[in-house]
Formats: structure tokens, C-alpha cells, sequence
């Protein structure tokens, strides 16, 4: 069997094997709760015939469920002749975070997108991310990474392809994002974070789109579907699904391109209150509306605080908390942009 490893981190299954097989990508970190054995990340691997590899990824965030149960739906129903190529799932990148619905890791404390490309030495999550970026990115030929707004906020459903360092890349990313079949799509440029999954793929050139499916901590059953109707017609556009599966999908289906371009745009919390929020994830906003009001729980005899958005633009996502701290992002706002000021031409 090929092995298929980093310092301390390799896996039990063969991913140049035929076949549907189950197993683990297992960690080798030592704690109270495994002193002595290994952290196991559950992976699925179908593979038949000649094709793309195809990395699909859920549960990097572990309060972000719906990723995962459409992620455990198809690793269920996929069957090996009905697939050419391979796809190599990983349902709960962060399984401890999941099994504690925890954004980040209990086990170390590591906020998983944000420790790419990780550590060969470092603690479980940089084990975990290290892997991840010279092993399975590096293997894939197109990646999807499955995530929502967990508990913490809620986000309009939206695509994220990356400005990859060419075109090509670029291109192939869009065309992804075509077929997941989200109307909007979030661009994600100079202000995007260097440390996530989206960036492991810019740094080895591969095709990939990240996912935001609503949120507020839940598994929503419409979201749930329309994650497993996208990655069904990624797989299926790539040639890799045959059967129920079938790509029927002929119309692009982006319809918007938005770009967080500033910070300022957002509206984020001047102080500790309780937010009583006037916009919702996907709505369009002006310069100057109301974005609500900042209460002072403590100091009840302060007049509520208003807050405004400074621009227009789209709103992305919102706050699912109540209570806010200083600093938090409470409505995160994107603007429009133009596909052709970042799409190769066309002949």
C-alpha cells in the first residue's frame, strides 16, 4: 500500500486503490484524553477508473453541520462504478470541534482556517492543516470546502472562489461555482485570510471553491439539500458521476459577484450591549440606513446606541449572537463587482 503521509500524521486506507473504502487520517498527538494513540480524522475514499480528483471537505469549523451531513449523505450513496476518477471525502476535518460543536478546537484551541499551511511539528490542528495542504490539496485536481456561519452568525448562501494567482486557476474555480449552483458569489481578495483551506489551494495552483450554507448552529434540511445538489453537479460537470447523479444543469447560475473591498464597509460593535439588529443576511442596504441599535444592558440608563451602515452594498452575513462584545463583526457588507475585471477573456 502507498503511503500517504507528514511527520506524524499518515493514513489507514490507500487512496491509489480501486474501490469505496472507510477509514481514518490519523494524528499522532499526544493529550489527557490519547496519550499514547492517534487522533482519528474520518476519511472516504471512492475511486474507479481514470479521472479528476476531487477533495471535498466539511467540518473545519465544528459548528457548522449542514457541510457535513450532506458530506455523510453522499459518502453513503456514492458507489465505485458509478464514479471515474476519485473522490476523497473528509466529512469532519475538525472532529473534536464537531463532536463539541465548537468553532474551534478543544483540543488545542486552534481555529482550523486559520493555521494553514500548518506546522509538521505543531500541535494537532497544524498537524491536521499541514497534511491537508501537502498531501490532499496537493493530490486533488479541484477542491470544495463546506462551510456556514455556526452558532455565531448567519450568512446569505454564496459561493467563494478565490483571485488565484493565475488565470487558469481563476477560471476553473468559476466554473466550479457555476455548477454548485449559487446564485452569489463572494470573491475573495487582498482582505481574505492567508491561513484557510482557500489559500492551501492558491499556494499549489488548484481549482476550488469554499461554500457558506446560512448558519445559527442548526443543520437546516434545504441547505443540507441544496449542498448536496451542488456537490452532485461539480462531480457530475467534471465527468466523475454517472447514473442518479446526472448533471442537468445548462444555465449559469451566478447571478451576483460581491467582494468584501473594505472593513469599513461592515458594522461592527463600538462597545459591550445587547444588538438589536434591522438587516438580515441578503439584504441590499444604502449609505446612512439603519443598521440597529447597540443596548447597554448594564448601564440601562444610556439611550441605545444607533448604528449605520456607511455604505452601500450587499449584506453577507449577520450576528447570531445577542450580546456583543467590542470589536465583534455584527453585519458584514460586500459590494458588487464586475466578473470582467478579474475573468480571462474569452475568444
Amino acid at each position: 500500500m502507498k503511503k500517504f503521509r507528514t511527520d506524524h500524521v499518515d493514513m489507514s486506507i490507500d487512496l491509489t486503490a480501486s474501490g469505496k473504502q472507510h477509514g481514518d487520517i490519523r494524528v499522532r498527538w499526544s493529550d489527557n484524553s490519547n496519550p499514547l494513540g492517534y487522533h482519528a480524522v474520518p476519511v472516504i475514499c471512492v475511486a474507479n477508473g481514470h479521472g479528476p480528483t476531487a477533495l471535498l471537505i466539511g467540518g473545519v469549523h465544528g459548528d457548522e453541520f449542514e457541510g457535513p451531513c450532506a458530506l455523510l449523505r453522499l459518502a453513503s450513496s456514492l458507489r465505485a462504478n458509478r464514479v471515474a476518477g476519485r473522490v476523497i471525502i473528509v466529512p469532519a476535518l475538525n472532529p473534536s470541534a464537531v463532536s463539541a460543536s465548537t468553532r474551534t478546537s478543544p483540543l488545542d484551541g486552534v481555529n482550523m482556517n486559520r493555521t494553514f499551511p500548518g506546522k509538521s511539528g505543531g500541535s494537532i490542528s497544524q498537524l491536521t492543516a499541514h497534511f491537508v495542504e501537502v498531501v490532499l490539496v496537493a493530490l486533488a485536481d479541484f477542491v470544495i470546502d463546506l462551510h456556514s456561519g455556526g452558532r455565531a452568525s448567519v450568512f446569505e448562501p454564496c459561493s467563494l472562489v478565490s483571485r488565484a494567482p493565475d488565470s487558469r486557476t481563476i477560471a476553473r474555480s468559476m466554473q466550479l461555482a457555476e455548477w454548485f449552483g449559487i446564485p452569489t458569489l463572494w470573491l475573495l481578495g487582498e482582505l481574505n485570510d492567508d491561513r484557510s483551506v482557500n489559500s492551501a489551494a492558491d499556494r499549489s495552483r488548484t481549482p476550488m471553491i469554499a461554500v457558506e450554507l446560512g448558519g445559527g448552529g442548526g443543520c437546516d434540511p434545504a441547505l443540507v439539500d441544496l449542498a448536496g445538489r451542488g456537490i452532485a453537479n461539480c462531480l457530475s460537470g467534471l465527468g466523475m458521476l454517472s447514473g442518479n447523479h446526472a448533471f442537468r444543469r445548462e444555465a449559469k447560475s451566478i447571478r451576483r459577484v460581491v467582494e468584501i473591498s473594505d472593513l469599513s464597509h461592515s458594522v461592527f460593535a463600538p462597545a459591550r450591549g445587547l444588538f438589536e439588529r434591522r438587516a438580515t443576511a441578503g439584504d441590499i442596504v444604502m449609505a446612512g440606513q439603519d443598521a440597529g441599535a447597540l443596548h447597554r444592558v448594564e448601564e440601562p440608563e444610556l439611550p441605545p446606541r444607533q448604528l449605520a451602515f456607511r455604505e452601500a452594498g450587499l449584506v453577507l452575513a449577520h450576528t447570531n449572537r445577542g450580546i456583543v462584545n467590542r470589536g465583534e463583526l455584527l453585519l458584514s457588507v460586500a459590494t458588487p463587482v464586475n466578473p470582467d475585471d478579474f475573468l480571462p477573456r474569452r475568444p
